[in-house]
């Protein structure tokens, strides 16, 4: 089975998603889950780290679906745990289509994508009858082979199309990314930077996009992080948040 964890606070798995845990013969697990989800195993259970971190994998992609196949035809009941929503770039269906491909039964429990609960919990919503009827969500790490000038003209699209960005894993590019999307909104649109979203060490930086960028190059966002651009951005000031927040002139504030 290909889990969805949820966002990173442990409380917002689904029901059907636990229940599977503690099923499991074996888990094996992503480095963005909630670790904590890993007590609900029961005795017994075997767990297998997998993480993936920039320029670091404990194994390949290959290597991880070799290693669920094998699993599976040992009998056991296999949980792959993974962060946020399995089917919002999180490889599951590269998964799943390998799995069933060699005949291995394949079973997918959707999880809360990691920009949704990064908007909830830092009160950026992603649309509104008064100022977003559209959003896209755009991912910045290419894969191996793709064209960055191809990438980038397709980010300066969506700028012109949708009226929310929403950029996942976009930290190493972020100066491109937010150049492109610039010169159709200019650097004064509003942006928003969550770090480790949902957790208790949620971290946002908000402000417009220019001054994100400046944040950005003194090393203030790191990933994890989930950008936000548009002018939900600005809804936070009225909006249920919680977690740390940095000020774009360098002030961090007390916990909320």
């Amino acid at each position: 089975m290909i889990v969805g964890a949820g966002p990173g606070d442990p409380t917002l798995i689904t029901v059907k998603a636990l229940e599977t845990i503690k099923a499991a013969d074996v888990i094996v697990y992503d480095r963005l889950i909630p670790t904590e989800l890993l007590s609900h195993a029961k005795p017994g259970a075997i767990k297998i780290y997998v993480g993936k971190e920039p320029q670091r994998h404990e194994m390949s992609q290959e290597e991880i679906n070799e290693l669920l196949m094998r699993l599976a035809r040992e009998d056991k009941l296999v949980v792959r745990l993974k962060g946020g929503d399995p089917y919002t770039f999180g490889r599951g269906e590269e998964e799943c289509e390998f799995l069933l491909s060699n005949n291995v039964e394949c079973e997918v429990v959707p999880g809360i994508p990691s920009f949704v609960g990064a908007s909830a919990y830092a009160g950026i919503p992603l649309a509104g009858r008064s100022f977003a009827s559209s959003f896209a969500v755009i991912t910045g790490h290419l894969a191996e082979g793709k064209d960055m000038k191809e990438y980038l003209g397709r980010v300066r699209s969506l700028a012109q199309a949708a009226d929310m960005l929403v950029i996942l894993m976009g930290v190493k590019n972020l100066d491109l990314i937010l150049s492109e999307i610039a010169k159709v909104r200019g650097w004064d649109e509003p942006a928003a930077a969550v770090m480790w979203a949902t957790t208790e060490r949620q971290l946002t930086v908000a402000g417009t996009m220019s001054s994100l960028l400046d944040a950005w190059r003194r090393g203030v966002i790191i990933n994890p992080a989930v950008i936000y651009v548009g002018r939900g951005v600005n809804k936070r000031v009225k909006l249920w948040r919680r977690g740390a927040e940095y000020s774009t002139w360098g002030q961090s504030s007390q916990q909320r």
